[in-house]
């Protein structure tokens, strides 16, 4: 069952559900789908999917649900809070291909960066991308995320090796222009 947390035109976030175990199992297992992942090499199982669910049900995790159809497409959430210093890490998935590159993963993040600005009174969002992720790479662009460096050659794919590039926004330049 999904709850409307945070609303948009497209999508929804929600607390995750964990009786979606069975359909994150199935996507994390998909080497396409993964590839973008730091989970791409592991083999998920049904039981420990549905731990992890019920880890990141505890977290601020939220599944994203196309607002139209109530169908699961993914999550969201934030990782390593430092209430402190008012900083986190953020990160996404879209796990449904049908939903690449139409839109719902920029709404979803913008969603979910609000919150973090306005109910987690975060100030600096930081996340990790890999170099070859060029769709992931235009989406936290035109958010407004900026690089801020890279890890050079520290992924290995195959015989390949890509760079690990850092990203950040901080709420003045997230709300600059925005309603």
């Amino acid at each position: 069952m999904y709850f409307k947390k945070m609303i948009g035109e497209k999508c929804y976030l929600s607390p995750v559900d964990v009786n979606d175990a069975e359909k994150f199992t199935e996507w994390l297992n998909d080497l396409e789908v993964t590839q973008n992942l730091t989970l791409y090499p592991h083999i998920i199982s049904l039981t420990n999917e549905k731990e992890s669910l019920e880890h990141l049900a505890k977290s601020h995790t939220y599944s994203i649900i196309d607002i139209n159809t109530g169908e699961l497409i993914g999550n969201c959430g934030y990782m390593d809070l430092d209430h402190i210093n008012q900083t986190g890490e953020v990160g996404i998935f879209i796990g449904n291909i049908k939903y690449w590159s139409i839109g719902y993963g920029t709404e979803a993040l913008t969603l979910l960066l609000d919150y973090g600005f306005k109910a987690l009174n975060l100030h600096n969002i930081f996340l990790k991308v890999y170099s070859f992720n060029e769709r992931a790479i235009k989406c936290y662009k035109k958010i407004g995320f900026k690089t801020i460096g890279k890890r050079r050659e520290a992924l290995l794919r195959g015989k390949d090796r890509y760079d690990i590039i850092f990203m950040d926004i901080v709420h003045n330049e997230f709300y600059a222009g925005r309603q």
